[in-house]
């Protein structure tokens, strides 16, 4: 009896200890991901300030006339450091994309097509679009509003985005700042950027790469100029992470 009971005794201490060493475990495995996953926001957080820096460091280029004149408003990037951080960081003006609120509607079943619209629906959107304008409805104020017309999938949405600007306050984009894809829709000539008057309003696009592969990527719209004796020289209308 005895010898039977410290058998028992035996197997439930050998049973308490493996319990004991399971939770161990999965306790160290828990420590081990909450320090990985604090470890990856750390650097995530890092990239994304090195990104804002980037946009801090194009609205100072194009504050200072000697280096205003690499910041074409294209697209074209231009490489930059920060700490160590790699950037690129491009601008976009706002002139050469379609004005939502007062384009012409066949402009913009024409860019729809270009963005993979089919006919039909390219046509219907463009009548959805008159629709609106005519109900005496509110300009457009944001760029997800153009999500809610009837029939727009979000593929289409995507692509339409880059292409379309709340802003310009032009009837056509300016060829000098559209897209090969905006020339091509509505077929405005080819005309350089270089020299060419961007307007106040830009797309800042920033991008950036640290040591160990971490990256992060910002878009900001901003107002250069936004308000006489402001103390700052420029206002983020849209911002994207």
């Amino acid at each position: 009896m005895i010898r039977h009971q410290r058998g028992v005794a035996l197997l439930l201490v050998l049973w308490v200890l493996a319990l004991l060493s399971l939770l161990l475990g999965g306790l160290a495995g828990w420590v081990q991901l909450e320090t990985r996953q604090a470890a990856w926001h750390r650097q995530h957080t890092q990239a994304v300030l090195a990104a804002e820096a980037g946009v801090a460091l194009a609205m100072q280029g194009l504050a200072d006339p000697m280096q205003r004149k690499q910041w074409v408003a294209d697209g074209r990037e231009i490489p930059l450091v920060f700490d160590d951080a790699q950037l690129h960081v491009s601008l976009h003006s706002e002139r050469g994309k379609l004005y939502l609120n007062s384009a012409e509607v066949a402009d913009f079943a024409r860019l729809a097509l270009a963005c993979g619209a089919t006919q039909t629906q390219a046509n219907q959107l463009a009548r959805d679009l008159d629709v609106r304008r005519n109900q005496g409805l509110a300009p457009f104020r944001v760029v997800e509003e153009l999500r809610q017309l009837p029939g727009m999938t979000q593929a289409l949405y995507s692509a339409l985005v880059p292409e379309i600007s709340l802003w310009s306050g032009l009837d056509r984009p300016d060829p000098a700042f559209a897209s090969a894809l905006m020339r091509r829709a509505l077929n405005l000539p080819h005309q350089s950027a270089v020299g060419a008057d961007p307007g106040e309003v830009l797309v800042v696009s920033s991008r950036v790469q640290r040591p160990g592969g971490y990256h992060a990527r910002l878009q900001a719209t901003v107002l250069l100029s936004p308000a006489q004796g402001s103390a700052q020289p420029y206002r983020v209308l849209r911002w994207q992470e």
